[in-house]
């Protein structure tokens, strides 16, 4: 999979700065059969339960005051509605008139968590949006407070973040194959059932529940990144009760694991082309000309491999760290005058700013401590989607092709060593990666970021092409997922979408 999460960079930069700076051998589960021919109508008599249920809201305690939480109930594994079934959170942002629809939203991922993305999208989108909208999060199931997976202590989620990603002899690549393969091993040793049915395919049932129990006719969506992938399935599989439905961020559902590796990998080198020539232009920055960062980033990074660097903390900084500071430093421009100064330190030896950086991307809060179980959702979901990638000799082979011509290769070869854990990952989906298709006469909303690291613009493009009703606008910027940004005409567009459902004209661009 990904060295980071897909999430939105929007939600990533705020959450950024409101901080302050042994297998069973039990066999897979089989594929979860579609029997949903129209949600409002279940086929199976054992789900009508789940779709009669009615969302009862209280009060959230830490939380706004207006500020609402509850919880649905679903069935772990679809195929037995009638065994064990987990609960769902959620959370609301009441919309400021009576009367008003769901909007029900998603950050990405996967792993990420929808509750505080709620209560951060209730503070920034457009007034006119909240007077109609009630605004709703949930953790999907294995995230957060919905059902979490956990497949690491806080001690080993440390051990991994900060292990060698770009193995250079046979050893490290023992480590690091060997520290993937306990990822797995952790998730069926502490809830083998859970763990089986936290799929993707799942989730996108769960959001049809959540539909019915919300006493709305159709989903009203906004999904970013990995949420992208959520809507256009639940499309797909769900089209009679789509609504308004916008795809920020889009990922192209035909890619399997090592495909959407190597094309993250590209986007992220063209991402740190991008802050390279940015910084040369600024007074702050370790070179003068975009060649100049470049050799001074990789030369940063080689010398990690080598020694850890001291920072103000307990830990040195090391080469694992360094590269998460660069990754996550791609998702916003707001991360780039920080990252300048993180690389201005280590040029002097000091490795603090970036490992500060890398702690942010990881949901680090203190020594082996994280403020949510991403860090094991992410590949307890991610590595179920998709197929086993390559053994290590193919993970190998891939990071020597992809970093060939890499502006930073060491990113590049993370990239596919990322793939590591799901390469042992103890079972996958039947259902393989596919392009969607959709039966819905809704329109969809595709929004694609040109320089969008994680992301790729193609990917927005292939999705368009993928739904029939749906239409692309393109910002022309950096970062990763643009609504709720900085960009009015992004916004002005999409507002306009989700209050009288008017897509943009064909070939509509905004500039940064």
């Amino acid at each position: 999979m990904h060295p980071l999460p897909i999430v939105a960079s929007a939600l990533a930069v705020a959450l950024a700065w409101s901080t302050g700076v042994g297998p069973t051998g039990a066999p897979p589960a089989e594929a979860l059969p579609i029997e949903l021919t129209r949600s409002t109508s279940p086929s199976d008599p054992a789900l009508r339960a789940f779709y009669d249920q009615q969302v009862e809201w209280e009060a959230c305690p830490g939380r706004g005051p207006r500020v609402q939480c509850a919880e649905v109930t679903v069935p772990l594994d679809y195929s037995r509605a009638e065994a064990r079934t987990i609960e769902l959170a959620l959370l609301k942002v009441p919309a400021t008139r009576s009367g008003a629809r769901s909007l029900v939203v998603n950050p990405g991922g996967p792993g990420a968590s929808g509750l505080d993305f709620a209560e951060y999208l209730g503070t920034v989108i457009d007034a006119d949006v909240r007077a109609v909208y009630d605004i709703v999060g949930f953790d999907p199931r294995g995230v957060g407070k919905s059902a979490p997976v956990e497949c690491m202590t806080g001690k080993q989620t440390t051990r991994w973040y900060r292990t060698d990603t770009t193995p250079d002899t046979a050893a490290e690549r023992e480590t690091l194959m060997s520290r993937a393969a306990q990822i797995s091993r952790g998730c069926l040793a502490r809830d083998p059932q859970l763990a089986r049915f936290v799929g993707t395919e799942n989730t996108v049932r769960d959001m049809d529940i959540i539909r019915a129990a919300l006493g709305e006719d159709d989903l009203n969506w906004l999904g970013f990144s990995y949420g992208t992938l959520l809507g256009a399935l639940y499309a797909e599989q769900f089209p009679d009760t789509v609504g308004q439905m916008v795809l920020d961020g889009a990922v192209d559902p035909s890619l399997d694991a090592m495909e959407i590796s190597r094309d993250q990998s590209e986007g992220f080198q063209t991402a740190m082309q991008r802050f390279a020539a940015d910084c040369a232009r600024r007074s702050d920055c370790v070179a003068k000309s975009e060649q100049g960062v470049l050799t001074q980033i990789n030369s940063v990074v080689r010398s990690l491999d080598r020694t850890p660097m001291r920072t103000d903390g307990s830990r040195r900084l090391v080469q694992a760290e360094a590269l998460t500071a660069l990754f996550f430093s791609m998702y916003s421009t707001d991360l780039w005058p920080t990252l300048r100064t993180g690389l201005r330190q280590a040029t002097k030896g000091d490795g603090t700013t970036l490992q500060l950086l890398a702690q942010l991307a990881n949901d680090q809060i203190g020594p082996n401590r994280y403020g949510s179980n991403i860090a094991s959702a992410f590949y307890a979901i991610g590595c179920w989607d998709y197929p086993a990638p390559p053994s290590a000799s193919g993970l190998q082979a891939a990071a020597r092709q992809w970093s060939r011509d890499a502006s930073v290769p060491e990113m590049a070869r993370a990239m596919s060593w990322g793939n590591a854990p799901c390469s042992s990952w103890f079972g996958h989906s039947a259902q393989a990666p596919a392009s969607v298709s959709s039966a819905t006469t809704a329109p969809i909303l595709v929004i694609g970021t040109t320089f969008d690291p994680a992301t790729p613009y193609a990917w927005s493009q292939a999705l368009t092409r993928q739904l029939p009703t749906s239409r692309l606008l393109t910002y022309r910027g950096d970062g990763h997922t643009a609504y709720g940004g900085t960009n009015i005409c992004i916004d002005d567009i999409t507002d306009r979408y989700l209050l009288m459902g008017e897509l943009p004209n064909p070939g509509t661009t905004c500039s940064g």
